[in-house]
């Protein structure tokens, strides 16, 4: 039934034409990696981040698992660990790293080889994680976290869903750079 509607909305000729590569079977495998991850990523990452927002005060929590996990919300002005959150020139040095790293990303990914598969999931994620956080700093000149991983009263940073993408890219593009430095050792 999605899948129909999808189809049919990719067809008609009022679909926006950057969209129309999509509907034709023409996009490449790296572009629609990156639109699917982020278009999912974004949603997950925004629509937890409204939820939070407007279900739960600031700074509450809420005990899902007993001395390992919460729902936390907080807003964090800074990076991990809070770097450089209180520091007057923050806000415009993130901005611009954020919009640095998409465009770097955008370049690699036009860059990269059609069996470089796994390289261009990692690089959808952390693009996807980068634009969640860059939303947040634009909106609010903050970040909302609130997923608060502990054992007992040792708290690691509270972290978001936007986290979670980069983390998971830069964990599989290692990955990738290991199958890879083995596929060109095989080789040479």
């Amino acid at each position: 039934m999605v899948l129909a509607y999808l189809i049919g909305f990719l067809c008609n000729p009022l679909c926006p034409l950057w969209l129309k590569p999509l509907a034709k079977g023409t996009m490449k495998f790296k572009y629609l990696i990156l639109l699917v991850v982020t278009v999912l990523a974004l949603a997950l990452d925004q629509g937890t981040k409204l939820f939070i927002d407007r279900s739960m005060d600031l700074h509450s929590t809420i005990p899902v698992i007993d001395n390992f996990f919460n729902i936390t919300y907080v807003r964090n002005k800074g990076a991990a660990f809070s770097f450089l959150a209180n520091s007057s020139f923050r806000l415009p040095f993130f901005i611009l790293i954020s919009l640095v790293a998409i465009v770097v990303i955008i370049w690699v990914i036009a860059r990269l080889r059609p069996d470089q598969k796994l390289t261009a999931v990692s690089l959808a994620f952390i693009f996807a994680g980068a634009i969640g956080n860059l939303i947040d700093r634009l909106r609010l000149g903050e970040v909302i976290d609130f997923l608060d991983a502990h054992w007992y009263e040792h708290h690691w940073p509270v972290f978001n869903v936007a986290d979670i993408c980069i983390c998971v890219g830069v964990g599989l593009l290692a990955i990738d750079m290991f199958i890879e430095e083995r596929r060109l050792k095989k080789q040479g």
